[in-house]
Protein backbone atom coordinates (compact mmCIF):
# COMPACT_ATOMS: atom_id res chain seq x y z
CA UNK A 1 0.00 0.00 0.00
CA UNK A 2 1.27 3.55 -0.95
CA UNK A 3 1.13 6.26 2.00
CA UNK A 4 -1.25 8.95 2.00
CA UNK A 5 0.63 11.09 3.26
CA UNK A 6 1.77 13.70 0.89
CA UNK A 7 5.16 13.99 -0.42
CA UNK A 8 5.47 17.53 0.74
CA UNK A 9 4.73 16.61 3.96
CA UNK A 10 7.16 17.84 6.83
CA UNK A 11 5.03 18.30 9.76
CA UNK A 12 4.00 21.90 10.55
CA UNK A 13 6.43 23.00 7.67
CA UNK A 14 4.17 21.46 5.23
CA UNK A 15 4.23 23.52 2.24
CA UNK A 16 2.06 21.58 -0.52
CA UNK A 17 4.05 19.79 -2.83
CA UNK A 18 6.86 20.52 -1.87
CA UNK A 19 8.12 22.76 -4.88
CA UNK A 20 6.70 25.99 -4.06
CA UNK A 21 9.61 28.14 -2.45
CA UNK A 22 9.09 30.68 0.48
CA UNK A 23 8.24 34.09 -1.45
CA UNK A 24 10.07 37.32 -0.33
CA UNK A 25 9.76 38.58 3.21
CA UNK A 26 7.66 34.52 4.27
CA UNK A 27 9.52 33.52 7.27
CA UNK A 28 10.29 29.67 7.82
CA UNK A 29 7.49 27.52 9.70
CA UNK A 30 10.22 26.37 11.67
CA UNK A 31 10.28 29.30 13.79
CA UNK A 32 9.19 28.53 17.24
CA UNK A 33 8.18 32.74 17.52
CA UNK A 34 5.39 32.01 14.49
CA UNK A 35 4.21 28.95 16.45
CA UNK A 36 3.75 30.69 19.80
CA UNK A 37 -0.02 31.88 18.88
CA UNK A 38 -0.79 28.41 18.51
CA UNK A 39 0.30 27.61 21.92
CA UNK A 40 -1.56 28.48 24.81
CA UNK A 41 -1.70 28.25 29.07
CA UNK A 42 -4.39 25.23 30.03
CA UNK A 43 -7.23 26.99 31.61
CA UNK A 44 -8.44 26.63 34.96
CA UNK A 45 -10.84 24.07 35.61
CA UNK A 46 -14.32 25.74 35.86
CA UNK A 47 -16.15 25.98 39.49
CA UNK A 48 -12.86 24.90 40.94
CA UNK A 49 -12.31 28.64 42.32
CA UNK A 50 -15.54 30.42 42.88
CA UNK A 51 -13.84 32.38 45.40
CA UNK A 52 -11.31 33.73 43.81
CA UNK A 53 -13.99 35.95 41.16
CA UNK A 54 -12.90 34.76 37.58
CA UNK A 55 -9.30 35.17 38.51
CA UNK A 56 -6.40 32.43 38.11
CA UNK A 57 -4.93 30.34 40.80
CA UNK A 58 -1.98 32.89 41.86
CA UNK A 59 1.04 31.32 41.57
CA UNK A 60 3.19 32.01 44.77
CA UNK A 61 6.98 31.59 44.78
CA UNK A 62 6.92 32.33 41.38
CA UNK A 63 9.80 34.33 39.42
CA UNK A 64 9.17 37.77 37.52
CA UNK A 65 6.92 38.84 35.31
CA UNK A 66 7.12 36.89 31.80
CA UNK A 67 9.25 34.21 33.59
CA UNK A 68 8.00 30.30 33.92
CA UNK A 69 7.89 29.04 37.58
CA UNK A 70 10.91 27.80 38.46
CA UNK A 71 12.37 30.84 36.90
CA UNK A 72 14.02 29.82 33.20
CA UNK A 73 12.86 32.20 30.73
CA UNK A 74 12.48 31.20 27.37
CA UNK A 75 15.92 32.88 26.41
CA UNK A 76 17.73 31.10 29.17
CA UNK A 77 19.00 27.17 29.33
CA UNK A 78 17.38 24.38 29.67
CA UNK A 79 17.84 22.68 33.32
CA UNK A 80 20.70 20.34 33.23
CA UNK A 81 19.90 16.55 32.74
CA UNK A 82 18.85 15.27 36.06
CA UNK A 83 18.86 18.75 37.65
CA UNK A 84 15.32 19.99 39.18
CA UNK A 85 13.06 17.73 36.63
CA UNK A 86 13.04 15.52 39.68
CA UNK A 87 12.58 18.18 42.41
CA UNK A 88 9.78 20.09 40.46
CA UNK A 89 8.22 16.74 40.18
CA UNK A 90 8.73 16.03 43.81
CA UNK A 91 7.41 19.80 44.71
CA UNK A 92 3.91 19.33 42.79
CA UNK A 93 3.61 15.94 44.83
CA UNK A 94 4.03 17.45 47.65
CA UNK A 95 1.55 20.23 46.74
CA UNK A 96 -0.98 17.85 45.75
CA UNK A 97 -0.52 15.47 49.33
CA UNK A 98 -0.95 18.37 51.24
CA UNK A 99 -4.53 19.68 49.72
CA UNK A 100 -5.67 15.84 49.72
CA UNK A 101 -4.73 15.78 53.51
CA UNK A 102 -6.48 19.02 53.77
CA UNK A 103 -8.95 17.85 52.26
CA UNK A 104 -9.25 14.56 53.76
CA UNK A 105 -9.65 16.53 57.39
CA UNK A 106 -11.61 18.38 56.62
CA UNK A 107 -14.70 16.32 55.33
CA UNK A 108 -13.52 12.84 57.06
CA UNK A 109 -11.37 13.56 59.94
CA UNK A 110 -13.19 16.55 61.08
CA UNK A 111 -16.89 14.70 60.77
CA UNK A 112 -16.57 13.11 64.69
CA UNK A 113 -16.68 17.18 65.40
CA UNK A 114 -19.22 18.00 63.45
CA UNK A 115 -21.58 14.99 64.46
CA UNK A 116 -21.09 16.36 67.71
CA UNK A 117 -21.81 19.87 66.97
CA UNK A 118 -25.01 19.45 65.70
CA UNK A 119 -26.21 16.99 68.04
CA UNK A 120 -25.60 19.74 70.79
CA UNK A 121 -27.15 22.77 68.87
CA UNK A 122 -30.31 20.62 68.82
CA UNK A 123 -30.13 19.40 72.20
CA UNK A 124 -32.48 21.83 74.12
CA UNK A 125 -32.68 19.90 77.40
CA UNK A 126 -28.57 19.99 77.26
CA UNK A 127 -27.45 21.88 80.65
CA UNK A 128 -23.82 21.79 79.78
CA UNK A 129 -23.53 23.57 77.04
CA UNK A 130 -19.96 22.71 75.78
CA UNK A 131 -18.38 25.74 74.65
CA UNK A 132 -14.95 24.47 75.13
CA UNK A 133 -13.06 21.69 73.61
CA UNK A 134 -12.06 19.48 77.08
CA UNK A 135 -15.84 19.00 77.45
CA UNK A 136 -16.76 17.75 73.79
CA UNK A 137 -13.78 15.37 74.07
CA UNK A 138 -14.90 14.04 76.94
CA UNK A 139 -18.12 13.61 75.17
CA UNK A 140 -16.66 11.58 72.43
CA UNK A 141 -14.74 9.59 74.32
CA UNK A 142 -17.93 8.26 76.48
CA UNK A 143 -19.86 8.06 72.94
CA UNK A 144 -17.20 5.97 71.39
CA UNK A 145 -16.81 3.93 74.58
CA UNK A 146 -20.98 2.97 74.77
CA UNK A 147 -21.82 2.82 70.74
CA UNK A 148 -18.66 2.45 69.26
CA UNK A 149 -16.30 4.38 66.74
CA UNK A 150 -19.36 4.01 64.07
CA UNK A 151 -21.15 6.42 65.93
CA UNK A 152 -19.00 9.15 65.66
CA UNK A 153 -19.17 8.98 61.62
CA UNK A 154 -22.44 8.15 61.33
CA UNK A 155 -24.11 10.39 58.40
CA UNK A 156 -20.84 10.94 56.34
CA UNK A 157 -22.00 9.55 53.36
CA UNK A 158 -25.12 12.14 53.34
CA UNK A 159 -22.76 14.86 53.78
CA UNK A 160 -20.70 13.87 50.68
CA UNK A 161 -24.02 13.35 49.01
CA UNK A 162 -25.09 16.59 49.44
CA UNK A 163 -22.05 18.54 48.41
CA UNK A 164 -22.64 16.25 44.99
CA UNK A 165 -26.36 17.64 44.81
CA UNK A 166 -25.34 20.94 45.65
CA UNK A 167 -22.51 21.03 42.80
CA UNK A 168 -24.39 19.53 40.36
CA UNK A 169 -27.59 21.69 41.03
CA UNK A 170 -24.92 24.99 40.28
CA UNK A 171 -23.78 23.93 37.52
CA UNK A 172 -27.04 22.94 35.61
CA UNK A 173 -28.70 25.97 36.59
CA UNK A 174 -25.72 28.00 35.57
CA UNK A 175 -25.35 26.48 31.90
CA UNK A 176 -29.01 26.25 31.20
CA UNK A 177 -29.69 30.21 32.78
CA UNK A 178 -27.57 33.32 32.28
CA UNK A 179 -26.28 33.78 36.10
CA UNK A 180 -22.84 33.42 36.17
CA UNK A 181 -21.31 31.02 37.94
CA UNK A 182 -18.14 32.61 38.73
CA UNK A 183 -17.72 36.38 38.55
CA UNK A 184 -15.19 38.42 36.60
CA UNK A 185 -12.46 40.50 37.65
CA UNK A 186 -14.48 43.54 36.77
CA UNK A 187 -17.57 42.54 37.92
CA UNK A 188 -21.08 44.63 38.21
CA UNK A 189 -23.70 44.83 40.60
CA UNK A 190 -25.95 42.76 38.18
CA UNK A 191 -23.28 40.16 37.86
CA UNK A 192 -22.89 40.02 41.80
CA UNK A 193 -26.87 39.86 41.94
CA UNK A 194 -26.91 36.90 39.19
CA UNK A 195 -24.64 35.06 41.16
CA UNK A 196 -26.14 35.36 44.56
CA UNK A 197 -29.23 34.48 43.04
CA UNK A 198 -27.42 30.90 41.33
CA UNK A 199 -26.44 29.97 44.89
CA UNK A 200 -29.82 30.80 46.54
CA UNK A 201 -31.39 28.36 44.00
CA UNK A 202 -29.20 25.98 44.44
CA UNK A 203 -29.47 26.37 48.35
CA UNK A 204 -33.11 25.81 47.34
CA UNK A 205 -32.72 22.46 45.68
CA UNK A 206 -30.35 21.03 47.95
CA UNK A 207 -32.63 21.90 51.14
CA UNK A 208 -34.81 18.51 51.22
CA UNK A 209 -31.51 16.45 51.07
CA UNK A 210 -29.85 18.71 53.64
CA UNK A 211 -32.58 18.36 56.42
CA UNK A 212 -32.69 14.40 55.69
CA UNK A 213 -28.53 14.17 56.44
CA UNK A 214 -29.07 16.90 59.21
CA UNK A 215 -31.32 13.97 60.38
CA UNK A 216 -28.89 11.00 59.87
CA UNK A 217 -25.99 13.25 61.87
CA UNK A 218 -27.73 13.55 64.66
CA UNK A 219 -29.77 10.31 65.00
CA UNK A 220 -28.27 8.42 68.24
CA UNK A 221 -26.78 4.69 66.88
CA UNK A 222 -28.87 2.85 69.67
CA UNK A 223 -31.94 3.08 67.67
CA UNK A 224 -30.70 3.40 64.39
CA UNK A 225 -31.67 0.92 61.77
CA UNK A 226 -28.50 0.35 59.36
CA UNK A 227 -29.29 3.02 56.71
CA UNK A 228 -28.81 2.85 52.82
CA UNK A 229 -26.28 5.06 50.71
CA UNK A 230 -28.69 6.88 48.90
CA UNK A 231 -31.38 6.62 51.89
CA UNK A 232 -30.84 10.81 52.28
CA UNK A 233 -31.90 11.08 48.23
CA UNK A 234 -34.65 9.06 49.07
CA UNK A 235 -35.74 11.19 52.21
CA UNK A 236 -34.82 13.79 50.94
CA UNK A 237 -37.12 13.69 47.22
CA UNK A 238 -40.15 12.09 49.98
CA UNK A 239 -39.85 15.01 51.51
CA UNK A 240 -40.24 17.00 48.95
CA UNK A 241 -44.01 15.25 47.39
CA UNK A 242 -44.82 14.55 51.40
CA UNK A 243 -44.57 10.64 50.87
CA UNK A 244 -41.99 8.47 52.87
CA UNK A 245 -40.91 8.31 56.70
CA UNK A 246 -43.88 9.82 59.04
CA UNK A 247 -43.21 12.97 60.60
CA UNK A 248 -45.31 14.69 63.34
CA UNK A 249 -47.52 17.84 62.81
CA UNK A 250 -45.13 20.29 64.20
CA UNK A 251 -42.75 19.00 61.31
CA UNK A 252 -42.68 22.49 59.50
CA UNK A 253 -43.04 22.77 55.76
CA UNK A 254 -39.89 23.58 53.17
CA UNK A 255 -41.79 27.07 52.68
CA UNK A 256 -41.03 28.21 55.78
CA UNK A 257 -37.44 26.75 56.48
CA UNK A 258 -36.48 28.38 53.03
CA UNK A 259 -35.44 32.26 54.21
CA UNK A 260 -32.86 30.89 56.98
CA UNK A 261 -31.94 27.98 54.90
CA UNK A 262 -31.05 30.32 52.16
CA UNK A 263 -29.77 33.13 54.32
CA UNK A 264 -27.32 30.93 56.03
CA UNK A 265 -25.83 29.56 53.01
CA UNK A 266 -25.67 32.93 51.49
CA UNK A 267 -24.21 34.56 54.79
CA UNK A 268 -21.83 31.76 54.69
CA UNK A 269 -20.59 32.11 50.98
CA UNK A 270 -20.27 35.90 50.98
CA UNK A 271 -18.06 36.03 54.35
CA UNK A 272 -15.96 33.28 53.13
CA UNK A 273 -15.25 34.95 49.89
CA UNK A 274 -14.48 38.71 51.09
CA UNK A 275 -12.00 36.83 53.70
CA UNK A 276 -10.57 34.43 51.49
CA UNK A 277 -9.93 37.03 49.08
CA UNK A 278 -8.22 39.22 51.95
CA UNK A 279 -5.89 36.68 53.10
CA UNK A 280 -4.74 36.11 49.27
CA UNK A 281 -4.09 39.31 48.81
CA UNK A 282 -2.18 39.49 52.35
CA UNK A 283 0.05 36.77 51.39
CA UNK A 284 0.56 37.22 47.31
CA UNK A 285 1.88 41.11 48.90
CA UNK A 286 4.16 39.61 51.35
CA UNK A 287 5.65 36.79 49.01
CA UNK A 288 6.18 39.89 46.20
CA UNK A 289 8.23 41.93 48.67
CA UNK A 290 10.20 39.10 49.54
CA UNK A 291 11.41 37.17 45.89
CA UNK A 292 13.38 34.08 46.68
CA UNK A 293 16.92 34.49 45.86
CA UNK A 294 19.35 31.88 44.97
CA UNK A 295 20.80 31.65 48.50
CA UNK A 296 17.13 31.26 49.48
CA UNK A 297 15.48 29.10 46.69
CA UNK A 298 15.26 25.72 49.17
CA UNK A 299 13.45 23.13 49.64
CA UNK A 300 11.23 24.58 52.05
CA UNK A 301 10.70 27.95 50.58
CA UNK A 302 9.28 25.83 47.13
CA UNK A 303 6.88 23.80 49.77
CA UNK A 304 5.57 26.93 51.34
CA UNK A 305 4.34 27.71 47.58
CA UNK A 306 1.70 25.78 47.98
CA UNK A 307 0.06 26.77 51.47
CA UNK A 308 -0.99 30.69 50.96
CA UNK A 309 -4.48 29.42 48.86
CA UNK A 310 -4.41 26.38 51.77
CA UNK A 311 -4.25 29.21 54.73
CA UNK A 312 -6.77 31.43 53.12
CA UNK A 313 -9.25 28.77 52.75
CA UNK A 314 -8.80 27.19 56.29
CA UNK A 315 -8.87 31.33 57.43
CA UNK A 316 -12.39 31.53 55.42
CA UNK A 317 -14.06 28.58 56.81
CA UNK A 318 -13.08 29.48 60.46
CA UNK A 319 -14.34 33.13 60.28
CA UNK A 320 -17.75 32.17 58.28
CA UNK A 321 -18.36 28.87 60.68
CA UNK A 322 -17.93 31.48 63.80
CA UNK A 323 -19.73 34.37 62.79
CA UNK A 324 -22.91 32.36 61.60
CA UNK A 325 -22.64 29.80 64.24
CA UNK A 326 -25.72 31.26 66.20
CA UNK A 327 -27.71 31.08 62.66
CA UNK A 328 -26.23 28.15 62.38
CA UNK A 329 -28.20 26.50 65.60
CA UNK A 330 -31.39 28.42 64.97
CA UNK A 331 -31.62 26.33 61.35
CA UNK A 332 -30.28 22.93 62.37
CA UNK A 333 -32.95 23.20 65.31
CA UNK A 334 -35.81 24.17 62.25
CA UNK A 335 -34.92 21.36 60.30
CA UNK A 336 -34.93 18.79 62.74
CA UNK A 337 -38.34 19.76 64.43
CA UNK A 338 -40.93 17.47 63.80
CA UNK A 339 -38.53 14.59 62.43
CA UNK A 340 -39.54 12.29 64.83
CA UNK A 341 -35.37 11.90 66.03
CA UNK A 342 -33.58 11.01 68.52
CA UNK A 343 -30.04 11.91 69.72
CA UNK A 344 -27.68 11.13 72.07
CA UNK A 345 -27.41 12.75 75.85
CA UNK A 346 -24.96 15.36 75.16
CA UNK A 347 -23.95 15.93 78.83
CA UNK A 348 -23.92 12.31 80.34
CA UNK A 349 -22.85 10.41 76.31
CA UNK A 350 -24.91 7.19 77.59
CA UNK A 351 -28.93 7.76 77.07
CA UNK A 352 -30.85 9.40 74.28
CA UNK A 353 -33.37 11.94 74.19
CA UNK A 354 -36.23 12.85 72.10
CA UNK A 355 -36.30 16.08 69.67
CA UNK A 356 -39.82 17.75 71.06
CA UNK A 357 -39.27 21.61 70.09
CA UNK A 358 -42.74 23.47 68.79
CA UNK A 359 -40.91 26.03 66.78
CA UNK A 360 -43.72 28.56 65.09
CA UNK A 361 -41.08 29.64 62.70
CA UNK A 362 -37.28 31.51 62.74
CA UNK A 363 -38.19 34.49 64.97
CA UNK A 364 -39.95 32.52 67.67
CA UNK A 365 -36.89 29.83 67.45
CA UNK A 366 -34.61 33.17 68.02
CA UNK A 367 -36.81 34.41 70.90
CA UNK A 368 -37.09 30.67 72.62
CA UNK A 369 -33.54 29.99 72.55
CA UNK A 370 -32.45 33.52 73.72
CA UNK A 371 -35.22 33.25 77.19
CA UNK A 372 -35.27 29.86 78.26
CA UNK A 373 -31.11 29.28 77.21
CA UNK A 374 -29.74 32.56 77.45
CA UNK A 375 -27.43 33.88 74.35
CA UNK A 376 -25.24 30.99 75.28
CA UNK A 377 -27.61 28.68 73.92
CA UNK A 378 -27.03 30.09 70.77
CA UNK A 379 -23.16 28.84 70.71
CA UNK A 380 -23.84 25.20 72.06
CA UNK A 381 -21.17 22.83 70.99
CA UNK A 382 -18.92 25.60 70.02
CA UNK A 383 -15.76 23.55 71.05
CA UNK A 384 -16.43 20.79 68.48
CA UNK A 385 -15.45 23.97 66.13
CA UNK A 386 -12.21 24.64 68.17
CA UNK A 387 -11.32 21.02 68.12
CA UNK A 388 -12.20 20.87 64.41
CA UNK A 389 -9.78 23.66 63.21
CA UNK A 390 -7.08 22.66 65.93
CA UNK A 391 -7.17 19.34 64.44
CA UNK A 392 -6.85 20.54 60.80
CA UNK A 393 -4.03 22.96 61.83
CA UNK A 394 -2.08 20.26 63.26
CA UNK A 395 -2.87 17.53 60.25
CA UNK A 396 -1.49 20.50 57.62
CA UNK A 397 1.33 21.32 59.81
CA UNK A 398 2.47 17.59 60.14
CA UNK A 399 1.97 16.77 56.61
CA UNK A 400 4.49 19.61 55.81
CA UNK A 401 7.01 18.66 57.97
CA UNK A 402 6.91 15.13 56.67
CA UNK A 403 6.48 16.32 53.01
CA UNK A 404 9.87 18.37 53.64
CA UNK A 405 12.06 15.58 55.50
CA UNK A 406 11.09 13.99 52.47
CA UNK A 407 12.33 16.43 49.53
CA UNK A 408 15.61 17.39 51.79
CA UNK A 409 16.17 14.09 51.60
CA UNK A 410 15.65 13.30 48.43
CA UNK A 411 17.69 16.58 46.92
Amino acid sequence: MQPRRPEGFDGLGYRGDGREEPGPGAKPYSSSSDLSHWVSSPPDIPGSRNLHWGERTPQYGAGPAGTPLGGVGLNDEPYPAGAGTSSEQLNRFAGFGIGLASLFTENVLAHPCIVLRRQCQVNYHARNYHLTPFTIVNVMYSINKTQGPRALWKGMGSTFIVQGITLGTEGIISEFTPLPRELSHKWSLRQIGGHLLLKSLTYVVAMPFYSASLVETVQSEIIRDNPGILDCVKEGIGRVIGMGVPHSKRLLPLMALTFPTVLHGVLHYIISSIIQKFVLLVLKRENSQSLPTESSNSVQSMLDAYFPELIASFAASLCADVMIYPLETVLHRLHIQGTRTIIDNTDLGYEVLPINTQYEGMRDCINTIKREEGMLGFYKGFGAVVVQYTLHVAVLQLTKIIYSTLLQNVA
